[in-house]
């Protein structure tokens, strides 16, 4: 399966808000990291922790992929999240790095301005 696919797998699983789906994707020494955010999240273990956090305090989330290009163990999109939270909507730009190992992510990495998510 091409990983573009399976990214978009990824996706719908964010906007069912399924946890379990989710973690499904990732191999078991993944690194997740938000690029304005310390420290990374290393392992099912953390990685675990920060969706489950982060899940809990959002009503709904949507990505919106505009570009999406891939070359070897590398898919980069350039998306926008749309995050319902508190009643409030955030139209969030994120550039989006994973790195797979297999159909398994291995690392993302997301870069976006902690300023527009904290407004």
């Amino acid at each position: 399966m091409q990983r573009q696919a399976i990214l978009q797998q990824f996706n719908d699983a964010w906007c069912a808000k399924d946890l379990e789906a989710i973690l499904s994707f990732f191999t078991d020494d993944a690194e997740y990291i938000n690029i304005p955010m310390d420290p990374p999240n290393r392992g099912l273990t953390e990685i675990r922790s920060f969706i489950e956090g982060f899940l809990g305090m959002l009503d709904s989330i949507e990505f919106i992929v505009h570009k999406q290009v891939e070359q070897g163990d590398l898919v980069m999109n350039e998306r926008t999240d749309r995050i319902e939270m508190n009643g409030k909507s955030i139209d969030l730009a994120v550039m989006g790095v994973f790195e797979f190992r297999g159909d398994k992510i291995v690392k993302w990495r997301d870069y976006f301005d902690m300023a527009a998510f904290t407004q």
